[in-house]
């Protein structure tokens, strides 16, 4: 058994039970007795991807059906990787400690473009054959979900199938699909046909790309019948009748988020231009306060956590926010419960909100400003004004709260030089704030966490044709920053690893010809590339140049670099590589609020009006 070459490995690594399984909460059945068996991976390490609630909602969703099996697998961090590899131990699933490839299915969650190399890492570990072309007859279905998988080109080698959108329906209905043919005897051929007429089925290899001399995309044509020209997402329309768990696998370790996670309402009515999940989640939905309450009180029942955070992407914006805090008081005062809201806008925070926050146990604060002056604000559609960015932190500190995170981006669209030195402007404006309070506690200071990410534009936005700036730029803004910061006892400003943010953006608006970067990245040893401690820039670089020596795609004139990804703008009449693919916010109006974003102009939130994004499609059925 693989259990008894598992277990002496185990006093030599950290944190061993992310390896053993047995958790509460964790399901186990007859492998005998089940029709299919799902291994859900998370491409990094147990304790991010425990945290994840997508995971946890689909591993219940799958265990539900008595005849599927979804087991948990994680990347191994690398001294227990080196031992696996040492003891000829396969990549296994923690609930049966069996390898994954002996499983029907082999499932990937995408959240972040930084675990590519992580992903071809646990399919070699597996022995699975990691280009989709080199599988055989009976080698388990790779597919992968996820936000990234709105432009899943750069992985497309590596992958059978990919599912866009939202998973809850379509999952089951792919488990189905192939116990169905599986019984018919069908071949994986046949199962990749018929998958691709479900809706939100993407099969990569039923797609030619070509390319222009110039090193664009010229087409992404079907070369199977069965395979759409253009693929469109899924979406769960009702959350109150949506699946939900209740209860979740209990780790034995800390993980990044633990505590009971609700999930509050899905999409986003903001329209932030940078925004890529505000954008591929639409449309907007909520659940009612009833089934927020009564998710509540299962999961805390069933798990016993004592902290509560309601996830959405402006957990501020739910309609009935303030009778659904009041409901969940009610009960998390009780049972002594404490509540965050991670995801607040700063024009709905108030006193009323922060005194609720903070009645068992008092939370940090967080704020996205996203710019520094009015104009960048307008430009990226951020919707908000200084005033309410005051208003917010004068709240914040007479309800007591002495420390305050602020988000903002360096490097977007149009940004100037003033746009810079306001973030300094805006921070010196909020500890100022802070000394005029009359009530605030004597002797305590004020402390303001600046932290900076580079732009990275994104499939799917507005600023998908927007070039990232260089590193000599970005570093020129950082450091325009830093001298422009006054208040540096009260003030702490950091901000992201260019070489990072470059490789990030490549990623995201790459073509199919970075599936060979990639796999060399990972053959040079490329792991946990979103680790500060593990990222090697340096390999990521020689596998850019080794890989465009190898293209025949490309002229002398327009090497494979990773600027040619990032940091060009692109026209609007380009094919993006993700041009065939259908995330329901057409092309048309991401070409029209970029002009907007040019000018400066807003655009008015779904609630206050339609701006006809082409989401209404679903909306109007």
């Amino acid at each position: 058994m693989l259990k008894n070459k598992i277990e002496p490995l185990l006093l030599k690594v950290k944190t061993p039970s992310r390896y053993i399984g047995g958790e509460y909460g964790s399901v186990v059945k007859d492998k005998n007795r089940v029709e299919a068996r799902f291994a859900f991976c998370f491409p990094d390490s147990y304790e991010i991807g425990m945290s994840h609630l997508g995971m946890k909602i689909l591993y219940s969703l799958v265990n539900e059906r008595p005849q599927f099996w979804c087991e948990r697998v994680f990347a191994p961090w690398e001294d227990y990787e080196v031992l696996m590899r040492e003891n000829h131990i396969p990549l296994y699933a923690l609930e049966s400690l069996e390898p994954i490839k002996d499983f029907d299915f082999i499932g990937f969650t995408v959240q972040y473009e930084l675990c590519y190399a992580n992903i071809l890492n646990m399919l070699d570990l597996s022995g699975v054959p990691i280009k989709a072309a080199d599988r055989a007859e009976g080698c388990p279905i790779v597919i992968a979900g996820g936000p990234c998988v709105c432009n899943p080109e750069p992985i497309a080698d590596f992958f059978d199938l990919f599912v866009l959108g939202e998973g809850e329906e379509v999952t089951l209905e792919l488990l189905d699909l192939y116990v169905a043919v599986k019984k018919r005897g069908g071949s994986r051929s046949e199962f990749l046909q018929a998958a691709a007429g479900l809706e939100g089925i993407y099969v990569p290899s039923f797609y030619d790309v070509s390319y222009n001399a110039d090193g664009t995309v010229k087409s992404v044509v079907p070369n199977n019948a069965n395979a759409p020209e253009r693929v469109k997402k899924r979406v769960a329309p009702d959350l109150d009748k949506a699946f939900y768990p209740e209860k979740f696998v209990i780790p034995f370790c800390d993980i990044v988020h633990d505590r009971v996670i609700i999930e509050v309402l899905r999409g986003c009515i903001r329209g932030c231009r940078f925004c890529q999940a505000g954008f591929i989640y639409r449309p907007f939905r909520e659940k009612s306060a009833e089934v927020i309450l009564g998710q509540t009180r299962a999961l805390c029942e069933s798990t016993g956590y004592d902290e509560v955070s309601l996830s959405s992407l402006s957990t501020s914006d739910l309609s009935d926010i303030e009778n659904t805090l009041t409901m969940l008081s009610e009960y998390t005062d009780e049972k002594k419960v404490s509540l965050s809201l991670p995801s607040m806008r700063i024009d709905r925070f108030s006193e009323d909100m922060a005194k609720r926050l903070q009645k068992v146990r008092k939370t940090g604060l967080t704020f996205a400003p996203e710019a520094g002056t009015q104009r960048l604000r307008d430009v990226i559609n951020k919707n908000i004004t200084d005033d309410e960015i005051l208003r917010a932190c004068e709240t914040a500190f007479s309800q007591g709260y002495t420390n305050v995170k602020l988000y903002f981006m360096l490097g977007l669209p149009t940004e100037a030089d003033e746009d810079v030195t306001g973030i300094a402007e805006l921070t010196e404006r909020i500890v100022e704030a802070y000394y005029a309070n009359p009530n605030r506690q004597k002797g305590k200071h004020p402390r303001v966490s600046v932290s900076c990410a580079t732009f990275v534009p994104k499939p799917f936005t507005p600023f998908e044709f927007e070039p990232q700036a260089s590193r000599e730029e970005t570093e020129r803004r950082q450091k325009l920053l830093l001298d422009s910061s006054k208040s540096r006892k009260r003030v702490s400003i950091n901000w992201h690893n260019y070489n990072v943010s470059i490789l990030e953006a490549a990623l995201a608006r790459g073509d199919r010809r970075l599936g060979e970067v990639i796999y060399k990245a990972w053959e040079k040893g490329c792991r946990f590339d979103g680790w500060d401690e593990h990222y090697r820039f340096d390999l990521w670089k020689q596998a850019f140049e080794e890989a465009s020596d190898l293209n025949p795609a490309l002229d002398e004139a327009q090497p494979l670099d990773m600027a040619f990804y990032a940091n060009r703008a692109r026209d609007y009449s380009e094919v993006m590589p993700w041009s065939h693919l259908d995330y329901m916010v057409s092309r048309e109006f991401l070409i029209r609020e970029n002009k907007r974003a040019r000018q400066a102009e807003t655009t008015p939130n779904c609630r206050q009006k339609c701006s006809a994004c082409g989401v209404n499609r679903l909306c109007e059925k």
